[in-house]
């Protein structure tokens, strides 16, 4: 698998995973440019997304549902904050209701993705950062990390097609 670390560092409210992987930069830009590709490894496997909007523009949104396996949906949206393809991307990740408005009461969180050359492959680092302690703490609850890790370990058997 690809990931290399997923550091949870509750002093600086940031969840940070790294992933290495055997393709250019371009490649796996490709995955979070191209709302297709990016469905097939956002949500965990257990919950796979379908990508409703995709707008990677500063000010733009990407808006999904996850559907878990026995039926039940989790929605979510994106603020994109800044673009810099093929190497950078920053956006707020929220929770939405079925009207796709956000719920207030779930936390959101700040995302900054950055790809690399590293060896002969791409580095990618993508950091989410909390605006709490405990925001961080109820999203870990949640299962926030070991879901960032499993939707990220699907991303290699897309870059091999």
């Amino acid at each position: 698998m690809s990931v290399t670390s997923l550091d949870k560092d509750l002093d600086n409210l940031t969840l940070t995973l790294i992933a290495d992987f055997a393709a250019p930069i371009e490649r796996v830009w490709d995955l979070w440019a191209d709302p297709r590709q990016l469905e097939r490894w956002w949500g965990p496997p257990a919950f796979p997304a379908k990508v409703t909007a995709h707008d990677l523009t500063p000010g733009g949104e990407v808006t999904y549902v996850m559907t878990g396996p026995g039926g039940e949906t989790s929605r979510g949206w994106w603020r994109v904050s800044a673009v810099n393809p093929p190497k950078d991307l920053e956006f707020t990740d929220g929770f939405s209701d079925a009207d796709g408005k956000p719920v207030e009461d779930l936390p959101s969180t700040t995302v900054r993705m950055r790809l690399s050359a590293h060896g002969d492959g791409t580095r990618m680092e993508m950091s989410s950062v909390f605006d709490s302690r405990e925001q961080m703490e109820e999203l870990i609850r949640m299962g926030a990390a070991e879901g960032v890790s499993e939707a990220v370990g699907q991303m290699d058997a897309l870059l091999a097609d």
